[in-house]
């Protein structure tokens, strides 16, 4: 009961604002987007919402994200709005399926590409350390498409392991990504010190504060893709700012490094923007 009263707060203050929102689709639900999660009208939303359950016959549900994704575990509110009122699917990217719980995991297709891109540059025998693992896209396409040695892939989120634990047996790649569940800084200090050859810090807001645990993961050298989230004035490059950002930090510890790529990955605020930085260390 509780639950519905809020939702419909949400719902009559929402009514109020507008603006042209996006749809991503995962699985058979799709999910409506407001622009940076503000000015939208309810009502269109429903509208839209019912549209696109009678177009598209393989969408079963639509909720409505009304905040952006939160904290460690990478959450973010919704409402159901349409449909079904179902929140687990599955997606497939790449020739590999996911099960996924949108109400209690992150996913998008907007890093489709990078997914695949990162595996590309795997090599063989490669160890991987991906520290913020989410149900997996990135590690189990790393094993479907490269072939690492071992894929270490952890998350906080229980619901996200749980997943992720499925997902690695539904795509056969068991004794190859290897899940755990807790903090990625606990997990490397106590048994991945070391250990990787290649490390992924795909969670922007915490992923310079967490440099130094990638840095203890990689044997003598070896790479990091590090993903921030920068604010970038009017005529500033968004990658400048993301190197600045990271050279800064790394000058912090006692290694040699050299950024190797770069790219903006999306937009995700009014001149916020994810970058991914692919940067080769070397120990001293």
């Amino acid at each position: 009961m509780l639950t519905n009263t809020i939702d419909t707060a949400i719902m009559k203050e929402l009514r109020m604002k507008w603006a042209k929102p996006k749809i991503e689709y995962i699985g058979d639900i799709a999910i409506i987007k407001p622009p940076f999660f503000n000015k939208i009208n309810i009502d269109h939303i429903k509208s839209l919402a019912n549209e696109v359950i009678e177009k598209q016959k393989s969408i079963k549900s639509v909720w409505l994200a009304t905040s952006p994704v939160k904290g460690k575990e990478k959450t973010r509110d919704f409402i159901h709005i349409a449909g079904e009122k179902r929140s687990h699917t599955i997606y497939k990217e790449h020739g590999c399926l996911f099960k996924v719980d949108i109400r209690n995991v992150f996913i998008t297709p907007r890093l489709s590409f990078e997914h695949l891109r990162v595996a590309y540059m795997v090599r063989e025998n490669e160890t991987i350390i991906n520290m913020f693992a989410g149900v997996g896209l990135f590690s189990i396409i790393i094993a479907k498409k490269s072939k690492p040695f071992l894929v270490h892939s952890i998350d906080i989120n229980p619901h996200a392991y749980k997943l992720m634990k499925e997902n690695i047996a539904l795509n056969k790649v068991e004794g190859i990504v290897i899940p755990y569940l807790g903090d990625a800084g606990d997990v490397i200090k106590e048994i991945l010190q070391n250990s990787a050859d290649r490390v992924l810090m795909p969670l922007p807001e915490i992923a310079l504060e967490y440099l130094s645990y990638a840095i203890l993961s990689i044997r003598k050298k070896g790479f990091i893709h590090i993903y921030l989230h920068v604010n970038s004035k009017k005529y500033q490059d968004p990658i400048e700012v993301a190197r600045e950002l990271l050279v800064n930090k790394l000058n912090e510890f006692k290694i040699s490094y050299e950024i190797r790529g770069s790219r903006i990955v999306r937009s995700v605020g009014p001149r916020l923007y994810q970058v991914v930085l692919d940067v080769f260390t070397k120990k001293h």
